[in-house]
């Protein structure tokens, strides 16, 4: 049965990165024996150029239609001063919005080989792995009231509405504890009850639902404090679960424990298990064009889509497992690079994950 996959390169480094993406699901489609169907369409600035908006309702049908999404990037400063309801980065969010990517998993893991290059010491972060597990479609983000409003003293003010609803909260608090089942058994409900209503109730209602899963150890945090053990001692965690803004705040911070973001992939997923791929990091506009971009988060973003989309896990751990042995061989493209090692252009550190893929 063939696979149908939307790809969504977008701005800055999205095309190069997706270049190598590609060639990687190539190889695997035959050695697996697996039989994709690409299609390319536009998302972001690059959507804007082509259609007016960063998200046309046509690429939106056609990705609702696949069985997965493969994205790049979006935005960059060609784009900065426009309106905000037609910047490139709300193409991203009526995306998640409409496709019901309310769950978004972000892992945090340090290969070995890459333990120097985290600016933790080594004892700190060797032998990372955390997922953080991100509500996408919900709270402040996506809140309402919004806006910029003048007050009648003349002076502006900007507001935004953090809320999130009963099942919202349940329904992202249940992917966390089911993950968390297939992995250490141990989730971390970040929120600020302290403080904030809403999150008295996120509180409330993963603890309520944790009674369902007495296998799974639950612990609380506030945010900040969740910050500062991330760089303390990130290793106490298997799963984190939050919400949007937070989730988008930790998961950076978890991404720079690894070494670098351009190591890090991530999956979106609906109800239905259908998901948008990406990488973690940005559109990177100021190396955008020069062959230098690391394509690793988006070669194993793609390894997630086959993982959690495509049901097709051996096709994932062989891409995986390639990523594994082209750090081994010391390749590195300039974001990882340390002294000793051999540096890659994007395009080598793609051709030599589809040689491991072969070789495999």
């Amino acid at each position: 049965m063939t696979k149908k996959i939307v790809l969504l390169a977008g701005d800055g480094i999205g095309p190069e990165i997706m270049t190598e993406a590609v060639k990687v699901l190539k190889a695997v489609s035959e050695k697996h024996k697996i039989s994709f169907k690409f299609q390319e369409d536009f998302i972001g600035g690059c959507a804007i150029d082509e259609y007016g908006v960063p998200l046309a309702n046509s690429t939106l049908e056609k990705c609702k239609a696949a069985d997965a999404v493969l994205m790049g990037a979006v935005g960059g400063p060609k784009w900065d001063n426009l309106d905000s309801a037609i910047r490139p980065e709300k193409g991203l969010l009526k995306i998640r919005y409409e496709m019901g990517l309310y769950a978004n998993l972000r892992p945090a893991i340090l290969y070995p080989q890459l333990a120097e290059a985290s600016t933790l010491k080594s004892e700190i972060v060797a032998g990372l792995d955390i997922l953080i597990v991100r509500e996408l479609t919900g709270g402040i983000y996506f809140g309402e009231p919004r806006g910029i409003r003048l007050l009648d003293n003349g002076e502006r003010q900007g507001y935004n509405t953090y809320v999130y609803s009963e099942s919202e909260i349940e329904r992202i608090g249940r992917t966390a504890f089911e993950m968390a089942r297939k992995r250490s058994g141990k989730v971390c409900s970040v929120d600020k009850a302290n403080v904030l209503e809403a999150t008295v109730l996120w509180r409330e209602i993963i603890q309520s639902l944790a009674k369902e899963y007495p296998d799974v150890e639950l612990s609380h945090m506030y945010v900040d404090n969740a910050a500062m053990q991330l760089v303390r001692a990130p290793k106490q965690f298997d799963v984190i679960v939050t919400g949007n803004m937070f989730g988008d705040i930790l998961s950076d911070t978890a991404a720079m424990l690894t070494g670098s973001i351009g190591m890090l992939p991530s999956a979106s997923l609906n109800a239905e298990g259908k998901g948008l791929y990406e990488p973690v990091h940005g559109s990177a506009p100021d190396i955008a064009g020069q062959n230098i971009a690391n394509p690793l988060a988006t070669i194993l973003s793609a390894a997630m889509m086959l993982k959690y989309s495509l049901d097709e896990p051996e096709a994932a751990a062989t891409i995986e497992n390639a990523v594994g042995a082209v750090l081994d061989q010391g390749l590195r493209s300039a974001d990882i690079y340390s002294e000793g090692a051999t540096k890659a252009t994007t395009s080598e550190m793609g051709d030599a994950v589809v040689a491991a893929v072969n070789n495999a």
